[in-house]
């Protein structure tokens, strides 16, 4: 039996070995936890501390939503991110859809050890986004871009209705978060869906082009959109604890270089 949609949000403590790592994570434009809910679960359950927030606006109705803004939504997240690095050693953002834009803008504006990113968000392909800013004035909503999931019985739990209002503030956020790509120096990890019908390889295409932080691809191809509830969840699961395991050993390994070579400077012989 599926799970019912549940819009709380999670968090879990760090229970592992080694230094405290936290991950802070982030659903999708018009959902909630649920559709990220079984992910963090793993990450929990492989000993990191987790934060996956309610982005102001969701998990009520379309109609709050269409009166926040896009920084309530990065501020939730950064809010996320805060309580983790005040308890953590090293910290990991990692987000689903327009959850991924707002990883990467946390990769962009804090001192991440890393980013995993799912199908992530940079373009809106409709064409009515051109005027959107107008259009939002003359239509409150439109049909829902939910459940673009391959694997039969699933439910993301999203909202039946997009604002248009929130669509425009989708938008603003894109651009702003394109021109932040560049500062992003820690590495990022991305899943991307061969068959997704929301986001195109426009975003993605702009992600290769403006991040030059190391990227690592994975193609994901038996599932849509949102791949976290579909039938590549598990290996997507797996591959970004993997991630963060490989990113934590380089962190380790390069810390015993710079401590040997701070040694081996002390022991030079002085003139």
């Amino acid at each position: 039996m599926n799970r019912i949609p549940d819009p709380s949000p999670y968090a879990s403590d760090f229970t592992g070995g080694g230094p405290s790592v936290g991950v802070v994570m982030s659903h999708g434009f018009t959902g909630s936890p649920h559709s990220m809910r079984p992910w963090a679960e793993y990450l929990a359950a492989e000993g990191y501390a987790v934060r996956l927030p309610l982005l102001p606006g969701h998990g009520t109705t379309w109609q709050d939503m269409s009166t926040r803004h896009w920084q309530e939504w990065h501020h939730a997240v950064d809010e996320a991110y805060l309580d983790l690095q005040a308890e953590c050693d090293f910290v990991f953002a990692a987000g689903l859809s327009m959850g991924g834009t707002l990883a990467l803008r946390i990769a962009a504006t804090r001192p991440v050890a890393g980013s995993v990113v799912v199908n992530p968000g940079l373009v809106i392909d409709d064409p009515r986004a051109a005027v959107v800013g107008l259009l939002k004035h003359v239509m409150k909503s439109t049909p829902a871009i939910a459940n673009d999931i391959l694997k039969p019985g699933m439910d993301e739990g999203a909202y039946p209705r997009t604002p248009v209002a929130a669509a425009h503030e989708l938008k603003k956020m894109y651009k702003d978060t394109v021109t932040l790509l560049p500062r992003i120096s820690a590495p990022v990890r991305v899943f991307r869906s061969s068959v997704d019908h929301v986001v195109s390889d426009r975003s993605t295409k702009l992600l290769t082009e403006r991040v030059t932080a190391s990227m690592e691809f994975s193609t994901l191809g038996n599932s849509y959109h949102v791949a976290t509830l579909d039938n590549d969840a598990l290996e997507l699961f797996r591959g970004s604890a993997e991630f963060i395991r490989k990113t934590m050993a380089g962190l380790a390994s390069g810390s015993a270089a710079a401590r040997r070579s701070s040694s081996e400077l002390r022991d030079l012989p002085h003139e």
